[in-house]
């Protein structure tokens, strides 16, 4: 099995501390010749210490692809897996770029620009905007609006006519998936800058072309689309601190945190272990994408896609045990040798 570059890494540099110590103990040796013995014993054992495999918890990435294949063909479905391990560097990709309809992950893009915009100083968190149900096609801009049955967080349309803090609107496009945030914020940030710092982050295929329910461009093809490699992109960079500054970052990582919707990535993990995520869901698509903090360890990024999936559960339970199947994988170090 091949080593993860950090671990590859870790046992050079301290090979390079043992021949360090090497050097000072021939010139010591020429000071106190008597200990020359006991020292080089010494040396020794350091060398030995430092050179002896360790036990890495890590994925088994053919098992995994053999279950995840396993699910695609007893559901018939399309799923989509991108997994990046801070710890050890390790990643795992399946169907990593088949593109497929963003749903709501999209808004974890649309949560990025507007902290970048207040860090640039074009607007600020605590600023109010009005909170208004009336959208413009990208087809013809043609006035639409959004149908409160349809979206999961109907409060906010009691503010209709209201100016709301954008911070809050924020917090419900992502922890209660709100349309109309996500129209309002879309609206603020713009969708083509949007996918333009996208780019700048190393996500190359990810659109976001639009709000929520601008059924024209949806007739016509035109909707917001990913891959998994993409979104582990993305959660990668806000996990780092290089999808902004360190302080929008963790406070992205506390909104993400607070997520109601826990069925999916979560559900295979244990209560106690952190967990911040963001789902999206349409027809016969189902998503995930979540930062994961084991105790003890650097946090890893799992993104699960799937589609063709007609019965949510289902969605749910196969995100589910593929979330369960990694996790289990990293809490059972395995020789190296």
């Amino acid at each position: 099995m091949l080593l993860p570059q950090a671990e590859i890494g870790s046992r050079k540099f301290k090979m390079v501390q043992t021949l360090s110590l090497i050097k000072k103990v021939q010139y010591m040796q020429k000071i106190h010749p008597h200990l020359r013995t006991r020292i080089i014993f010494f040396i020794f054992l350091l060398i030995l210490v430092n050179c002896e495999k360790k036990d890495v918890p890590t994925v088994q990435s053919d098992a995994l692809k053999t279950e995840i294949t396993r699910l695609s063909d007893s559901l018939n479905a399309e799923i989509a897996v991108a997994f990046n391990d801070l710890e050890t560097g390790q990643e795992f990709y399946y169907n990593e770029k088949s593109m497929m309809h963003a749903a709501s992950t999209m808004k974890v893009p649309v949560m990025i620009e507007i902290f970048r915009m207040a860090e640039r100083g074009e607007l600020h968190l605590e600023d109010k905007i009005e909170v208004k149900n009336q959208f413009y096609s990208i087809v013809d801009s043609s006035v639409f609006s959004l149908d409160v049955n349809e979206d999961d967080c109907k409060t906010l349309y009691d503010s209709i006519g209201k100016k709301v803090i954008i911070r809050d609107l924020v917090f419900d496009m992502i922890t209660r998936t709100s349309n109309l945030a996500t129209n309002l914020l879309i609206e603020l940030a713009d969708a083509k800058k949007v996918t333009a710092t996208m780019r700048e982050l190393g996500a190359e295929n990810i659109q976001v072309l639009r709000g929520v329910e601008d059924i024209k461009a949806y007739q016509k093809g035109w909707s917001n689309y990913t891959d998994a490699y993409d979104l582990a992109v993305i959660m990668r960079a806000i996990a780092t601190a290089k999808a902004a500054s360190e302080a929008s970052c963790n406070e992205m990582i506390d909104i993400l945190g607070q997520q109601f919707y826990r069925k999916k990535i979560p559900a295979g993990i244990p209560d106690s272990v952190k967990v911040v995520n963001k789902t999206g869901s349409i027809t016969a698509i189902s998503h995930d994408c979540a930062i994961v903090f084991p105790p003890q360890r650097k946090p890893y990024v799992l993104v699960v896609l799937t589609k063709g999936i007609a019965d949510p559960e289902k969605a749910e339970n196969a995100i589910a045990n593929i979330s369960r199947l990694i996790y289990n994988d990293l809490q059972q170090p395995r020789n190296l040798n």
